[in-house]
């Protein structure tokens, strides 16, 4: 076979008509690791059709194509570090073989198989090949071996400590695969993707106890799912929570440790109500939404009813320190005062709860309105600054210049190097706003992810949403998720080497390695080779430490 093949690291994004710069022969990893490599190849003749690829190995090996897909907005800016800045096809999807068997091989363009290794807790450390062999079913020629290393450190990589939340939207999976919303089939499908971000690093979820009022336009609404019933008879609120407890249960059994509440009030600036479904004396009507505000005397009783029944549901339940609230999302400066009467409704009854909000203004902080702020990466030294403990940080459709962030344009380095920033700054939470996000912005109409990966354009191509939606409600990875979990892997080991040499020895290591002299949100090393060397300094480091 006429075949170019080259073994490349999980940051190469293989272009298809870009040879990878970088070849890598070998890995290495702690037991109950996740290690991902890639074999590229690229055919010369049109002959070459119908790959196979078989795997030999003492470890568990996956293998998936990496799928094409479109981006046509790559986004509005953008620094030097990406690929490009041009609409076009981008590797993304991590995807079965056709028909389960075979990969393709355009003439003259490049691809990638992916290879993922989920290294057994209990597997002996050494050094395991895995050997591959790809053969055309058409053309009768000898297979192609090769053979990739993957050494195996005497160590277990420690259990993730950080919080880390990528809002789950239930709606979308009900619209996507067209199901009634709690049917019986939709929480196998709520299943699937609750066990898929758990494998992912996700350990908290976003509960609708209503539905989220969260990227709705104006006026408009999303579909409903809303765990709890609420009924109102002669002016008195009851509340249901049989299927919160469905909920829960079925989290808890995927892996989740954590719940978050969506916001009580509309995002940026908390001047409306949530959408709410109620029975009212009989007859079921919407009795909040975009048309009420949040200042009203009705909401206020719903919130005097409501809030203690659902804190009494979780204190029973001794959840008090697994579920989180949100009052209102990103509220800017000229809606301080209506935030803080906001919160003050919560507050009144979340006694013990935390209560977060994702903001970029420092002073909602300063006053001691958000005791937990969640503040963007490039804000986040200014609020560590003033006086923030319990470091959570965000990104999402920005930074788009400068910072670490994962659109599918950029570098997967750039994506890979945060998990080593997170423990930099010893951060204890991270939220996203989208692991599977179907809509167009401010959800006005549903979109095909396979088709439009920038929610019809909107945001910047791959930041709606980490996992694609596969048939039979399974979803399909995406190089952006596999990497982000490497990352928050990193900072796993990082505190594993810690427990070992101390932070400072730590700390010291790393600033050496990036091109200012200190490892900060801002400077930080870049590209694929540089950040591999990150990994592999701490492997080092690691394996001598182990050693004494």
């Amino acid at each position: 076979m006429n075949l170019k093949l080259k073994f490349c690291s999980s940051l190469a994004k293989v272009m298809p008509l870009t040879e990878p710069e970088i070849t890598i022969r070998k890995g290495c990893a702690l037991r109950g690791e996740r290690f991902s490599f890639q074999l590229a190849f690229s055919a010369s003749d049109c002959a070459v059709k119908y790959l196979e690829a078989d795997v030999e190995s003492d470890l568990p090996v996956r293998k998936r194509k990496v799928a094409l897909v479109p981006v046509e907005n790559p986004s509005e800016v953008l620094d030097d570090d990406i690929i490009s800045d041009q609409p076009g096809l981008y590797p993304d999807l991590l995807t079965d073989f056709d028909g389960g068997k075979y990969v393709s091989a355009p003439k003259g363009q490049w691809r990638s198989i992916w290879f993922t290794v989920d290294v057994p807790t209990h597997c002996a450390p050494g050094v395991y090949p895995v050997k591959i062999s790809l053969h055309n079913k058409y053309i009768l020629t000898e297979p192609i071996e090769k053979i990739f290393e993957i050494e195996v450190l005497d160590a277990i990589i420690p259990t993730q400590k950080l919080k880390n939340t990528h809002w789950f939207y239930t709606d979308c999976l009900a619209d996507y695969y067209n199901v009634p919303a709690f049917s019986e089939e939709h929480w196998k499908i709520i299943y699937n993707y609750m066990k898929s971000a758990v494998d992912h690093g996700i350990n908290m979820i976003l509960t609708p106890v209503f539905t989220p009022a969260l990227d709705t336009e104006v006026g408009g609404e999303r579909t409903t799912v809303q765990l709890i019933d609420v009924t109102l008879r002669q002016g008195k609120y009851k509340f249901g929570f049989e299927r919160l407890e469905r909920w829960i249960k079925l989290a808890r059994q995927a892996g989740i440790k954590y719940y978050e509440i969506p916001p009580l009030f509309t995002q940026w600036g908390s001047e409306f109500t949530p959408k709410i479904i109620a029975k009212v004396d009989g007859k079921t009507k919407r009795i909040f939404g975009w048309d009420v505000s949040s200042s009203s005397r009705e909401y206020n009783k719903f919130l005097n009813a409501f809030l203690p029944a659902l804190v009494t549901f979780l204190k029973e339940r001794k959840l008090q320190k697994k579920f989180y609230f949100h009052c209102s999302d990103e509220p800017s400066e000229k809606h301080l005062e209506t935030y803080k009467k906001c919160r003050s409704l919560m507050e009144k009854y979340l006694k013990g709860f935390t209560i977060m909000d994702a903001l970029s203004h420092v002073e909602y902080f300063k006053q001691g309105i958000v005791t937990t702020p969640v503040p963007v990466e490039s804000k986040l030294e200014e609020f560590i600054e003033a006086g923030m403990k319990d470091r959570w940080t965000y990104y999402c459709c920005g930074p788009s210049t400068v910072y670490c962030n994962r659109f599918i344009v950029m570098p997967s380095a750039r994506n890979r190097i945060f998990g080593t920033l997170l423990y930099m700054y010893k951060v204890t939470g991270f939220l996203h706003w989208g692991f599977n996000f179907y809509n167009s912005q401010l959800s006005a109409f549903r979109i095909d992810p396979y088709r439009s990966t920038d929610s019809g354009g909107y945001f910047p191509a791959g930041d709606p949403f980490l996992v694609y939606p596969g048939k039979n409600g399974i979803p399909e990875d995406s190089i952006r998720a596999e990497v982000f979990y490497e990352a928050l892997q990193d900072q796993r080991v990082l505190n594993k080497l810690e427990a070992l040499v101390g932070r400072e020895t730590v700390e010291k290591a790393m600033n050496k390695l990036s091109p200012t002299g200190q490892m900060r949100m801002a400077e930080y090393p870049k590209g694929e080779r540089s950040v591999l060397n990150v990994r592999a300094t701490i492997n080092r480091m690691l394996k001598k430490a182990l050693e004494k």
